[in-house]
């Protein structure tokens, strides 16, 4: 029996450093290991054959790792979405978001796309593209600020408020930046066959965001070191590693490998799929013993991984495909016209982006009832626990 002890508690910080090593290459930890990989690639093979593998596997891999990461989010989002709009357990501010991000946002995306395809306007569905592509950069930011807060109150740390507010102007100086960096003109480019003007980003703007990013990024590791010093430990080493890893090399240099550049969305979905788990499968944990007795956890997180891979190809691949090949031969006219072959992919395709960053604001914040699983599932199992660990992994949701 004593042995038998012994083996077991000798298990146990093995298990740990196995299951954290495992959250790490999960949440961010493996780029700078696809960074090695890409270079040993491009040497045994050549650039351009190296970029033809790796762009088909990507493009492939989407079905069962991007897209699933959108469907996902719905499937969370409109679980109970009445009781969540008009129940009165739910706070007044946060039925006003889930009626923003489930009605309001849609419903105005849908209407833009329709009249943008009826009046046949590229000029129109390039906006669409370039909202997209501006709060891409606030949506990947915003889970960089979930990841390092969240997983440091799983390890029972938190952050002050100034600390936070530090953080979060970090993220947001990188999204700027981001957004505004490389300078360049107006100029016609083509996403998903539809060709549109963008627009200008100025030299100046570059600078400014730049400026701000210096400043931000500065008075982040004034806060780290204090931090350290007044604690004698500073932020966990493997939260603020996948933080600076989202922000730095998915955010705004996602230009530094033309290899890991192509893995860039596959590798955030995964980040955001791992919370998606951990929050399912402490919830079917919860629920699995008395007094409800509810299903197997691996079936109820399996039933959800099934459903967001059906769900993502009917939304991205199965609809939009059926609706152009019905409509663009008798409506948009063929590959000549500026709105190109699948001009409703490309709407269906900004729509379940934008519609996302959306939800995804509404879905992770402490107000929605489903993020106490986020802690242990001994804590999840109450949900009136507020202890110091739940209490941070809850507020760091409210980014």
């Amino acid at each position: 029996m004593i042995a038998g002890h012994v083996a077991h508690t000798t298990d146990a910080p093995s298990r740990a450093v196995r299951d954290r090593t495992i959250e790490l290459l999960l949440v961010g930890g493996a780029t700078p290991v696809l960074f090695v990989l890409s270079w040993a690639l491009r040497r045994a093979v050549g650039a351009d054959a190296a970029e033809l593998a790796v762009g088909f596997t990507m493009f492939h891999a989407a079905l069962l790792i991007n897209d699933p990461h959108f469907a996902v989010t719905y499937l969370l989002f409109y679980k109970d979405v009445r009781s969540r709009l008009l129940g009165d357990g739910v706070p007044r501010a946060q039925r006003a978001r889930y009626a923003l991000a489930g009605v309001i946002v849609p419903v105005g995306l849908v209407v833009w796309a329709v009249l943008a395809l009826r009046a046949r306007s590229a000029v129109a569905l390039g906006w669409m593209i370039q909202l997209m592509f501006l709060l891409v950069g606030w949506h990947y930011a915003k889970q960089a600020f979930g990841v390092v807060t969240v997983l440091s109150a799983r390890r029972g740390v938190t952050f002050t408020a100034r600390e936070r507010t530090t953080l979060l102007a970090h993220c947001f100086a990188a999204w700027a930046f981001a957004w505004a960096n490389p300078t360049a003109p107006a100029m016609e480019v083509e996403e998903k066959g539809v060709v549109y003007t963008s627009l200008a980003h100025p030299r100046w703007l570059e600078l400014g965001t730049g400026a701000v990013l210096a400043v931000s990024t500065a008075a982040l590791i004034v806060v780290l070191a204090q931090r350290w010093r007044r604690e004698a430990r500073g932020a966990p080493l493997g939260p603020l590693f996948a933080f600076l890893v989202t922000i730095w090399s998915w955010t705004i240099f996602t230009s530094l490998d033309p290899l890991v550049t192509y893995m860039i969305p596959a590798l955030h979905s995964v980040q955001y799929l791992y919370f998606v788990w951990l929050m399912r499968k402490n919830e079917a944990r919860a629920g699995e013993g008395p007094p409800h007795f509810g299903r197997p956890v691996a079936v109820r997180v399996g039933a959800l991984a099934v459903s967001a891979v059906g769900l993502g190809w009917i939304l991205l691949h199965g609809v939009p495909s059926f609706l152009d090949a019905a409509l663009v031969p008798r409506g948009l006219g063929g590959a000549s016209h500026p709105l190109g072959e699948t001009p409703v992919l490309a709407a269906i395709f900004v729509i379940v982006n934008v519609h996302h960053y959306f939800m995804d604001h509404v879905i992770w914040r402490r107000e929605n009832p489903d993020t106490r699983y986020l802690r242990d599932v001994a804590q999840a199992a109450d949900a009136d626990d507020a202890d110091a660990s739940g209490a941070g992994a809850a507020d760091a949701l409210r980014a």
